[in-house]
């Protein structure tokens, strides 16, 4: 598609500052971007612990100069430099920690002029606030000794409330000293509509009856609703990421989407779909390592039997729909304990927490298991010599009799009383844990009471075992010890039943990545998919909008219960259906949808 912006300014809280799935938006996408515009430049929050690993900062060039010495005067310090991702897109940093002074003239000018009520509002409000207005007085100057000068068409792209604040200076920027430039405003989710999914109450029902003002006050989310509110109505483009987020923000904030803007994934940066069979194999014998030690102390089960299941994401209970996982989980238990299945289903709950150290219990279960492993390699050059002289010197007759020619010809007496010792030392009574680290007031954690409760404990007759594991997958966890794309690739299925999910970027990772993943008709990328005529083919697709919890639960037993009976090439065929979903939503093809809101925004401005 042919642009017609001449500069780009893409602003975001997340440019250079991973705390969220925005993050991977603006990241993922800036080299198409780059590519496209050569003056393209990310915004973002200067925090020098984050900066030092990512951002390589450099002179700063001539036609930002002036804009940066304006600001200085103000106490906005501005970093320019590299974005050290695929693509290296120009960023420019802002240190906003001397501008903190005009947090209340802010808020005034904000309330005389767009009637943002922020009196009571709090640190993680006015943070944004005081860079996001910086960044906008950045880019009016910038316009101010470009725009004049070389007729520059400029846009300014704003991602969420956070940023949104630019926007809303430029947009009075415009009326008061005649800037001219076109602004995008994108809602990824609406800070009201996550603040009534996560009470519980249901979003969706409500939303044609509902005032948004009066649930704004009531959830206590009016200044950032507000803030919100003001620039969806004044950004020239509206967009946001998913139809499902259309609906929700035509209803709450009062427009309807001029464009949408899908998430997408540059899958080029992707395993292939062998490269993603070599790293199940390899990743998968580590997880199981880790499922060793954690429920062979207790009981045995059939680790080559074993499907490995996990949910991932922020600890929201009824958001992230981790409520119905356990309800579907229990029910799945129930069914397999019936059939008496020789399969065993072991769910990772991936949900980072608060965490005071891994349980002691787990630690010398590691060290045991390990102990283990040391002993019988200490011994594998002596198994060696041993096996190939009794296959070249016995009797024919004697490989008839497996269990006497392992013991008498391969162990002797020696190994096998130390080998009693080690397992002995290994063994522990009662269940296996549920959490895998100590975590504050774990009786009233509501993973944890919700798997007591529905009797999801790890006894030895449940088919279906179930483990906390509260922390990120880092790589250096001390227990899996795999980065968390590692992880996802030695598992079978990826389930993310969210109930509020505009758009869903772990199912897509998960099937990017080769793996089975499940979404819902409530989340943006479950929507994308059903609108391609993709259902359940790799990435299934659980039923949720205006159905009742128990129509969604039973709908999420049954395709869990069809996943464990699939065969060895069943799965296959799901990880390769899985790989072809994803393939639908790189950036490549979704690319576009930017391209045309800014050209919009030109539009808008210029005509």
């Amino acid at each position: 598609m042919e642009i017609k912006a001449d500069c780009l300014f893409e602003v975001s809280w997340e440019v250079c500052n991973k705390v969220g799935g925005i993050y991977t938006v603006i990241m993922s996408k800036a080299a198409l971007i780059n590519q496209k515009y050569k003056n393209y430049f990310v915004i973002g929050p200067y925090f020098e612990n984050q900066a030092k690993e990512i951002f390589v900062e450099q002179e700063t060039p001539s036609e930002f100069r002036r804009a940066f010495d304006d600001l200085t005067k103000e106490g906005i310090f501005c970093h320019y430099g590299i974005w050290q991702i695929k693509g290296e897109p120009k960023a420019i940093l802002i240190d906003f920690q001397n501008f903190m002074g005009r947090k209340n003239d802010l808020k005034k000018f904000y309330w005389d002029t767009f009637k943002i009520d922020s009196l009571f509002a709090e640190w993680d409000f006015d943070e944004p606030m005081l860079w996001s207005t910086a960044a906008g007085k950045l880019i009016g100057r910038y316009c101010i000794y470009n725009n004049k000068n070389n007729g520059q068409k400029i846009v300014g792209h704003f991602h969420e409330w956070m940023s949104g604040f630019g926007l809303l200076y430029l947009k009075n920027a415009k009326k008061e000293e005649g800037i001219k430039i076109g602004t995008i405003f994108t809602t990824h989710a609406t800070m009201l509509g996550r603040s009534i999914a996560g009470s519980g109450e249901p979003l969706y029902e409500m939303l044609d009856s509902m005032d948004p003002m009066k649930e704004a006050y009531n959830h206590g989310v009016q200044a950032k609703f507000l803030a919100e509110k003001a620039c969806a109505l004044n950004a020239d483009i509206f967009t946001t990421v998913s139809e499902i987020t259309a609906i929700e923000a035509e209803k709450i904030l009062g427009r309807k989407a001029d464009v949408l803007l899908l998430n997408g994934l540059d899958i080029s940066r992707f395993p292939t779909y062998e490269e993603c069979a070599i790293k199940h194999r390899k990743n998968r014998e580590i997880i199981r390592e880790f499922v060793a030690y954690y429920f062979f102390p207790h009981y045995k089960f059939d680790l080559e039997q074993t499907l490995l299941f996990f949910i991932v994401g922020r600890y929201e209970f009824k958001n992230k729909g981790i409520d119905i996982f356990i309800k579907a989980l229990t029910n799945l238990n129930e069914i397999m304990k019936k059939e008496d299945t020789k399969k065993t289903v072991v769910a990772l709950f991936c949900i980072p927490r608060d965490v005071h150290g891994a349980k002691l219990e787990l630690s010398l279960n590691k060290n045991s298991y390990y102990q283990i492993k040391d002993f019988v390699e200490e011994n594998l050059e002596e198994f060696k010599e041993k096996i190939i002289n009794n296959i070249m010197t016995c009797d024919v007759n004697a490989f008839n009799d497996v269990k006497k020619f392992q013991q008498e010809k391969i162990f002797d007496q020696d190994f096998l009383l130390e080998a009693k010792k080690i397992r002995i030392n290994f063994m522990k009574k009662g269940n296996p844990l549920i959490v895998t680290h100590n975590i504050s007031y774990e009786e009233n954690d509501d993973i944890v009471r919700n798997l007591v409760n529905t009797g999801l404990d790890n006894k030895e007759e449940d088919k279906v075992k179930a483990i906390f594991y509260p922390v990120y997958l880092s790589g250096i966890d001390g227990l899996i010890d795999l980065p968390y794309y590692e992880a996802i690739t030695g598992c079978h299925l990826g389930l993310f039943p969210s109930y509020y999910e505009p758009w869903g970027y772990t199912p897509l990772e998960s099937a990017a990545l080769g793996v089975p993943s499940l979404t819902t008709d409530l989340g943006g990328f479950g929507r994308f998919l059903m609108q391609k005529g993709v259902i359940n083919n790799g990435v299934f697709i659980l039923q949720r909008f205006h159905k009742t919890e128990e129509e969604t639960v039973q709908h999420f037993t049954e395709i869990l219960h069809n996943f464990t009976k699939l065969d060895d090439k069943g799965r296959v065929r799901q990880k390769i259906l899985a790989k072809e979903a994803s393939n639908l939503a790189d950036w490549g093809e979704l690319i576009n949808n930017y391209y045309e809101a800014h050209n919009g925004a030109v539009r808008k401005e210029w005509g």
